[in-house]
């Protein structure tokens, strides 16, 4: 998701039942939907019992409006420095890993296109970043001649 849809997120986004997260208004004003894993399941559980947010997920609690995404990206700032997570890349580095880390596993682009929100399939394609290791392991054909 982008920082922007993650800061506007409502509690009445997250369907646990089916595990979906409603994206609602993204980039382009559309809507779509994106998985609610177990762990981030979990994360939410321990997360909203511990700070009762009332309308949005990340809520400013002094006025209940969201949480400015300059916030957001200071706390990620903070928690990577916190957990001496060295290498580079902000926030939305976070989308490009997700990208890669589905099309590693065998996602289809197309999916992955619809996950992350691209109007484009040239867009996803430039979030999925392969790796040597992978490229290394790819059969080739003349191989097989």
């Amino acid at each position: 998701m982008r920082l922007s849809e993650v800061a506007h997120l409502r509690l009445t986004d997250l369907d646990r039942i089916r595990r979906l997260i409603m994206v609602r208004g993204g980039k382009g004003k559309k809507d779509r939907v994106v998985m609610l894993t177990e762990k981030l399941e979990t994360v939410l559980d321990e997360y909203l019992a511990a700070y009762t947010p009332q309308t949005y997920l990340l809520e400013n609690f002094e006025n209940g409006e969201p949480l400015a995404t300059r916030t957001i990206q200071l706390v990620y700032s903070d928690v990577t420095r916190y957990a001496q997570i060295t290498k580079r890349g902000g926030i939305h580095s976070l989308r490009h890993s997700f990208a890669t880390h589905l099309l590693e596993a065998g996602t289809d682009i197309r999916y992955i296109q619809q996950l992350l929100g691209h109007e484009s399939i040239l867009t996803t394609m430039r979030y999925t970043h392969v790796t040597a290791d992978k490229i290394s392991k790819i059969s080739s054909p003349l191989d097989n001649i």
